[in-house]
């Protein structure tokens, strides 16, 4: 940051992520802070879960596999996707007004992981099953080789978050970019139809 503002640039747009506090996420929150205190105009783009999870990101062996295991439970998430969090940072980059604000950027409205998950399942015409317990989430990183001090780590934070319980749409997207979130359907039609799930 200080490399940044001291060669001149005049703005700066940190992704970052929702609930990084009740994550206890200290790489986030430091580099939150170090962007608040950099002397720039600043903005904070922090997203919900993205779509994309379940196709490029870290769920998809999983939805290969069948099983979609995050130790969340029940909880309601407004999942949000890849290319509305971009057209924030695009705005905040290129547009004024968008100086000392923090985005809270999600979808349209707010999805269980089963849900999600039964659309991803209809979307790629697979079965998919989701499990949201600790104990599904400790066995497939135990097969995965993860470390189980690790694991317990990563269930604790999650189940932080899900301590939380719902959480509803912000309706930054809209108002930054003046065209409403995706609905997580359309990402998942849009995705199936690239082959994103085909054996």
């Amino acid at each position: 940051m200080r490399a940044a503002v001291d060669v001149g640039v005049r703005r700066i747009v940190l992704l970052s992520s929702r609930a990084i506090e009740t994550m206890g996420d200290e790489r986030l929150l430091a580099a939150e802070a170090t962007v608040r205190a950099s002397g720039a105009e600043w903005t904070i783009v922090r997203p919900d879960w993205i779509d994309q999870n379940f196709d490029e990101g870290f769920l998809a062996p999983a939805v290969g596999f069948g099983l979609v295991t995050v130790p969340v439970g029940d909880v309601r998430t407004p999942f949000v996707d890849a290319e509305d969090i971009a057209a924030v940072v695009v705005a905040a980059l290129t547009q004024d007004g968008h100086g000392g604000r923090t985005y809270e950027v999600t979808g349209p409205r707010a999805l269980s992981f089963a849900e999600a998950t039964a659309i991803v399942a209809r979307a790629a015409q697979r079965p998919v099953a989701f499990d949201g317990s600790g104990e599904a989430y400790a066995a497939a990183m135990r097969g995965l080789g993860m470390p189980e001090e690790q694991t317990q780590a990563e269930i604790a934070a999650f189940a932080a978050l899900a301590a939380e319980g719902d959480q509803a749409p912000t309706g930054d997207v809209e108002r930054v970019t003046g065209r409403p979130p995706t609905a997580f359907e359309e990402y998942a039609a849009a995705a199936a139809a690239r082959g994103a799930w085909r054996d």
